[in-house]
C-alpha cells in the first residue's frame, strides 16, 4: 500500500456510484460513443499486424524481464541518465516526489509551469501541491485542460475527459472565459490553442510523464497524439519528468514492439503523431530542448505490488484498452471507481495502491467476462488477478456477513446429496410465493437487485436430475 493510503479515508462505495452514474443519459452516450470507437478501431487495426499474438508475447517476456530484474534496471538507467547530463531523483512516495518538484521550481525561480498529460502526477495530486507552494501550473492537453477549468479529474487512462460532451465543454468554456462558442470541436480547440499558446511562452518549467524509459541509454520517451509534449519539453529551460519505476524496458531495441502495440490498443491508430524521444537536456549547438532535465522515479507502493502476487499488474502500459471493451466500465465511467486508476485495471490498482479496504468493492465490479485480458497488449490476467483479491480479501475478513454465510450454505449443500435436494425444494417452495405464470418479478432484501431490472426464473418442479435419471431409466427399458 502507498504512503498516500495511510490517514483514514472513508470505504468507497462503488454500488452507489455506479447507481448514479448509470442514471446520467448524457454520460452513457458519451462513454458508449467514444469507448466503442476505440475499441472496435483497436479490433480492426490489430486484425492487420502481422503476427499480432507474437507481438503481444514478446511485449509480456520483455515487461516480465525487467520485473525480474528491476533493481538492475533502474540501476542501469539512472547511470545512464545522469551519464548524458540528467538529473534522477528518487521517491518513495507522492508527498516525497511533490516536494522534489517543488524544490526544483524554487531552486530555478520557476513560477510559471506548464504540464503535459500525466496519470502518476494525478496519482501524486502534484497539481495542488504546486499550487499551494505559490506556482502557477497549467494543463496542456485538452482534454486535462478542459477538466482543469472545470475543477474536475480524469475518468479515462488515455481520453481524461471522455465523459464530457462538446456541448458541456462549450458552456464551460463561455462561463469560465465570457467567450460565446459553439458546441464545436475545431471551434474550442483553437480557442484553446490560443489561450495555451501564451502560457507556453511565459513558462519556465515543463513537466510529463514518460510511456517508456530505456535502460541501456537513459532515454525518456513520450508518446501523444499532441504538440503539447513536445512544447512542453522544449521550451521551457527546466523539463521534469515524473514517471513510475515499473516504466523502464531494458533498451532501444525494444521500443519498436511496444510502439507498435500502444496506440493500435488506445486509439486505434498504427502510430501515434509525436513519438518523442529525450536523452539529457540539450547540447551545445542544439536548438531546442531543456536546459535541464530532471527526472523522478516514483515508488508510492509499486515496491510492494513487485513482491505480491499482483506483479503482473507491473506490465501495464496505460493503453486504456481494458477500459474501452469493459461493459462495467462502458456503462458507469471512470468516476464511479473513486481512484486514479479506472476501469478493470484500477480495479486492481487502486486497492493495491490506495487501500484493499477502502476500495474492497471494486474487485467486484466486473463481470470476469475476459474481454479485458484479450484486449491487453502485455497479456496482464486481470480477471484471475480480480478473482485472486476477492479471495485475499475473504482471507482477511473483508467479506460482509450475509456474503459469508451465503456461501457456506451452498458450499455445504454442494457436498451433500441430500442438502442439495432439500435446498432445491426449499427454494422453489420459497419462489413460488412471489411469482406468477413461472417468474418472480420482485424478491426480498439482497435478492432484490436481481428483480429489479430483470425477472427471476422459477426453477422446474421436476429438477434435472431426476429428469436425467428418467430418460437413462426409459433407455435400458428400451434395449
Amino acid at each position: 500500500m502507498s504512503a498516500n493510503a495511510s490517514a483514514y479515508k472513508p470505504v468507497w462505495d462503488f454500488s452507489a456510484a455506479s447507481r448514479q452514474a448509470v442514471r446520467n443519459k448524457t454520460l452513457r452516450d458519451a462513454l458508449f460513443r467514444a469507448t466503442g470507437k476505440f475499441d472496435d478501431g483497436r479490433r480492426e487495426i490489430m486484425a492487420t499486424l502481422p503476427q499480432s499474438e507474437q507481438v503481444r508475447e514478446k511485449a509480456r517476456q520483455i515487461k516480465d524481464e525487467v520485473l525480474a530484474n528491476l533493481d538492475t534496471y533502474l540501476a542501469e538507467f539512472s547511470e545512464r541518465a545522469e551519464a548524458a547530463g540528467a538529473h534522477v531523483h528518487w521517491a518513495a512516495n507522492g508527498e516525497q516526489a511533490n516536494e522534489i518538484v517543488v524544490a526544483i521550481a524554487r531552486e530555478h525561480g520557476v513560477r510559471n509551469i506548464v504540464k503535459s498529460k500525466s496519470m502518476v502526477s494525478e496519482e501524486t495530486h502534484l497539481n495542488d501541491a504546486l499550487g499551494k507552494a505559490g506556482l502557477h501550473v497549467v494543463e496542456s492537453d485538452l482534454g486535462e485542460y478542459i477538466l482543469q477549468v472545470a475543477s474536475d479529474h480524469p475518468s479515462h487512462i488515455v481520453v481524461p475527459a471522455v465523459h464530457r460532451t462538446k456541448e458541456e465543454i462549450a458552456d464551460l468554456f463561455n462561463n469560465a472565459f465570457d467567450a460565446d462558442l459553439p458546441s464545436e470541436p475545431t471551434a474550442i480547440t483553437a480557442f484553446a490553442r490560443k489561450r495555451l499558446r501564451d502560457e507556453f511562452a511565459g513558462a519556465e518549467m515543463g513537466i510529463t510523464g514518460a510511456n517508456f524509459a530505456c535502460a541501456d541509454t537513459g532515454t525518456i520517451v513520450q508518446v501523444t497524439n499532441e504538440g503539447n509534449g513536445r512544447l512542453s519539453t522544449t521550451w521551457p529551460r527546466v523539463h521534469v519528468v515524473f514517471t513510475g519505476i515499473e516504466k523502464l524496458i531494458p533498451g532501444l531495441a525494444d521500443l519498436p514492439v511496444f510502439l507498435k502495440l500502444l496506440a493500435r490498443s488506445a486509439t486505434g491508430q498504427p502510430l501515434t503523431i509525436y513519438t518523442n524521444l529525450i536523452t539529457g537536456p540539450r547540447r551545445t549547438g542544439e536548438g531546442d530542448g531543456a536546459q535541464e532535465l530532471h527526472i523522478v522515479l516514483l515508488d508510492n507502493g509499486r515496491t510492494d505490488v513487485h513482491g505480491s502476487g499482483y506483479h503482473e499488474t507491473l506490465r501495464c502500459i496505460r493503453c486504456g484498452a481494458c477500459l474501452n471493451t469493459c461493459p462495467v466500465y462502458r456503462a458507469v465511467g471512470g468516476h464511479a471507481y473513486g481512484g486514479i486508476y479506472p476501469g478493470p485495471i484500477g480495479s486492481l490498482l487502486t486497492p493495491l495502491y490506495e487501500g484493499k479496504r477502502r476500495f474492497r468493492h471494486l474487485p467486484h465490479a466486473s463481470s470476469l467476462c475476459g474481454a479485458c485480458y484479450e484486449a491487453c497488449p502485455v497479456k496482464i490476467n486481470i480477471p484471475q488477478m480480480l478473482i485472486e483479491m476477492k479471495a485475499d480479501q475473504a482471507g482477511e475478513g473483508m467479506t460482509p456477513f450475509f456474503e459469508r454465510m451465503t456461501f457456506r450454505v451452498w458450499s455445504l449443500a454442494m457436498r451433500s446429496k441430500l442438502f442439495y435436494r432439500l435446498g432445491a425444494r426449499f427454494m422453489r417452495w420459497g419462489l413460488l410465493q412471489f411469482s406468477r405464470d413461472g417468474w418472480a418479478s420482485w424478491l426480498p432484501g439482497p435478492f432484490g437487485g436481481w428483480t429489479d431490472h430483470r425477472e427471476f426464473a422459477l426453477p422446474k418442479d421436476e429438477p434435472f436430475h431426476t429428469q436425467w435419471k428418467r430418460l437413462q431409466e426409459g433407455e435400458a427399458r428400451a434395449d
